[in-house]
């Protein structure tokens, strides 16, 4: 059926776009489509008329013409085939006094069971292209789908309709529900199911008597006797076009038009005598720093990359930019799009722009991976961190990117520009924003390696062979430049702390890993690290809190966007925002107080924290938390408690602790930064840390990271000499 054969067939996704749903604008905000829902009858719209296949069927097997259908017409609403739609009868039954009906009125025998389940069903699954076409354009404009039919079950007890559920948002059928069109009470569970009012929405049938009964409800209707007719009438209402769809693309909006003349005149210059024929253009999504076109061109199949004179990136590149790193990237042998040419005359288009080759594939948005095997998820996360790998090997200056961005201290200026970018978006305060503000910049990585960075690597933005896990593709270059690939590894690695229908991007929190195939985050970065010939990050919790850091200022950013009605890529709440900066926190939190990684989290707002980190000698940076406006006030306990409101063997390590820093205080006055020496003897038993102390100090597997620690001066009202960062 066409409507499957179009969902199994790879996607077509192009270079730079935004690979997520949620840019599907709805109509009642930009004013451009008042409709947010179409219905369709399933017999004579979206697939053939069963009374025409019956027909054709009766003159092949030498049945009286229209035998089958005046059976099925014949007894009003007490006939057999009403009642079966209405779930009345059950298969057998049904069959039984369709096959006698029809015996009295061709006096022939007529094998109703073979008809139905053999022939009718074969033809029925060959959908009608030109109405399949005109859903997937629907959808791919942000409004919904809806099936509505008079239905029946097979003897095998599947649906007669053999119509995927994915495509639609939802299926109304008639043999499920009990009741069956004209009945008004059918077409209001469709309008409730979809979350629309009846003049939202247009039913598409070719019974004048469902669409009567339609119409009374205030549903605007559209008869069903021509398809071409009828989508030419459904085009007018709507104001888009039904036909010449690509996926994750729609119609080019008004405001983002541009000459088709000019275009076709420079097509004709750069691509010469290949291409010949009508311009076809489609957009993809919406841009932050560009806007993307799908372009056909005689048989041609090309992107268009063009820039916008404003971003919602803090510094999204130019068009020229992206241009220069295709080209050198695919030269170095990365998977990238093809690009063709890059065109700076403003005359043209108004903008810069480039063309690349559209790229075909298949694109992953749910990484779970739900239609594969676990052997297939393992080697599409394995070829994930390949590739990955191989952006970072890229040589500098072979491939001539020496100068595409500055060399060193990338996390600080990506900290400071997200920062600026935050509070430029701040629509509200969000405490562990404020806390990371003011954590970051002081626990940031002593080496930071210099590499290429995608700076958005996911996994909806690569493009897979359809039949093995081999990657054609690396899409979305807009953050690209030099940078500490670590963080693009632990950008890569959001998704393994995200829930799998989290708006802005699908996750795998609480998801069964060893089930699905799928690598842990701990393995994929081995898996990573092992291609690059590197040991892991130890100080990854840090990689992970900046990533979301991040993640959080963006989504502020849609936010408040969002609020203003202004057009953004994509959708994002309040509640996004603050849930990404928990997560945050949370990584803070382990990286930045390691000797506290074996007690329970908090909720941010339930306590004050407080951090410590070197200013000339001493310590002196300190911050807390605020409640919401009008919530009850919190008590204030720090972070670093004294000893007496430790428990078990945290106390236990904290006495430890305190002997050893009376030996240790010299080295911290004479030395900037401590290196801790190994323990003779460590062993932990019934709960208590044993330890024999020669004026040393060794990390605690599985209790604490104490390596990479500091011993620090603790105020007094802490009670002791020193706490360990």
């Amino acid at each position: 059926m066409y409507l499957r054969s179009v969902a199994r067939t790879p996607y077509l996704l192009c270079a730079g776009i935004w690979q997520h749903p949620q840019w599907l604008i709805q109509r009642r905000r930009s004013g451009w489509c008042h409709y947010k829902a179409v219905i369709f009858e399933a017999n004579g719209v979206l697939l053939p008329s069963p009374y025409k296949t019956a027909t054709d069927w009766e003159a092949r097997n030498c049945i009286p013409a229209g035998t089958i259908q005046q059976a099925i017409l014949s007894g009003g609403e007490n006939s057999p085939s009403l009642k079966y739609t209405r779930g009345e009868l059950t298969t057998v039954e049904f069959l039984q006094e369709l096959g006698q009906q029809c015996f009295e009125i061709a006096n022939v025998c007529v094998p109703v069971d073979s008809f139905l389940s053999d022939l009718i069903r074969n033809e029925m699954i060959k959908q009608l292209p030109i109405m399949a076409e005109a859903v997937w354009c629907i959808r791919a404009e942000g409004l919904k789908a809806a099936l509505l039919s008079n239905n029946f079950c097979l003897l095998n007890g599947e649906s007669f309709l053999c119509l995927d559920q994915k495509h639609f948002d939802v299926m109304v059928e008639s043999d499920r529900e009990g009741m069956r069109k004209p009945d008004p009470r059918i077409y209001k569970l469709c309008l409730e199911r979809l979350g629309v009012q009846p003049q939202e929405s247009i039913f598409l049938d070719n019974s004048s008597q469902n669409l009567k009964a339609a119409a009374q409800l205030g549903i605007k209707t559209v008869k069903v006797v021509d398809l071409e007719v009828a989508l030419k009438e459904l085009e007018t209402y709507l104001g888009f076009p039904l036909q010449g769809f690509v996926p994750y693309t729609r119609s080019v909006r008004p405001s983002a038009e541009i000459p088709k003349d000019h275009l076709q005149k420079y097509l004709e210059n750069v691509v010469g005598d290949h291409a010949r024929g009508p311009l076809v253009l489609r957009q993809f999504g919406h841009g932050q720093s560009t806007r993307t076109y799908f372009v056909k061109f005689g048989d041609r199949l090309l992107v268009l990359k063009k820039e916008l004179s404003d971003s919602l990136c803090p510094s999204g590149p130019a068009v020229r930019r992206e241009y220069r790193v295709l080209k050198a990237l695919s030269e170095a042998g990365v998977p990238v799009p093809t690009v063709l040419a890059l065109c700076e005359d403003t005359s043209t288009l108004g903008t810069p722009f480039y063309l690349m080759e559209h790229c075909a594939g298949r694109v992953y948005r749910d990484v779970s991976l739900p239609a594969l095997q676990p052997s297939q998820r393992r080697a599409i996360y394995a070829a994930m961190s390949q590739v990955l790998s191989k952006i970072h090997s890229v040589d500098l200056r072979a491939a001539k990117l020496e100068d595409l961005g500055e060399h060193g201290n990338y996390i600080q200026r990506q900290v400071e520009t997200w920062t600026k970018q935050y509070q430029a978006m701040e629509t509200h305060v969000i405490p562990a924003m404020e806390r990371l503000i003011e954590w970051l910049p002081l626990h940031f990585p002593e080496y930071q390696k210099t590499t290429v960075v995608h700076g958005d690597f996911r996994m909806d933005n690569l493009v897979f062979h359809p039949d093995r896990p081999e990657i054609l593709a690396v899409l979305g270059w807009k953050l690209s430049t030099l940078g500490d690939p670590i963080s693009d590894l632990a950008n890569n690695c959001m998704a393994y702390f995200l829930p799998p229908h989290f708006n802005a991007l699908r996750g795998l929190r609480k998801c069964d890993l060893g089930h699905l195939g799928v690598p842990t985050a701990e393995e994929y970065s081995q898996m990573y690290c092992g291609h690059m010939g590197v040991g892991c990050p130890e100080n990854w919790n840090f990689y992970m809190a900046f990533a979301f850091f991040r993640l959080a200022a963006m989504l502020q950013g849609l936010h408040k966007h969002s609020l203003t009605g202004r057009p953004a890529p994509g959708e994002s709440s309040r509640e996004d925002t603050e849930f990404v900066a928990d997560l945050a926190w949370e990584f803070a939190i382990k990286e930045g107080f390691r000797v506290f990684d074996s007690l329970p989290t908090t909720k941010p707002l339930a306590r004050r924290y407080s951090t410590w980190a070197r200013r000339g000698p001493f310590l002196s940076r300190s911050y807390g938390t605020w409640p919401r406006p009008g919530a009850a006030l919190v008590p204030k306990v720090p972070l670093v408690t004294p000893p007496t409101s430790l428990l078990g063997m945290a106390q236990g390590l904290y006495c430890k602790l305190e002997k050893i820093m009376d030996i240790q205080w010299g080295f911290l006055i004479s030395q900037p930064r401590w290196t801790p020496c190994p323990l003779p003897e460590l062993k932990c038993k019934a709960g208590q840390v044993n330890t024999q102390v020669s004026g040393h100090l060794s990390p605690l597997p599985g209790l604490c990271k104490l390596s990479g620690f500091s011993v620090l001066p603790l105020p007094s009202a802490a009670g002791g000499h020193g706490v360990a960062q």
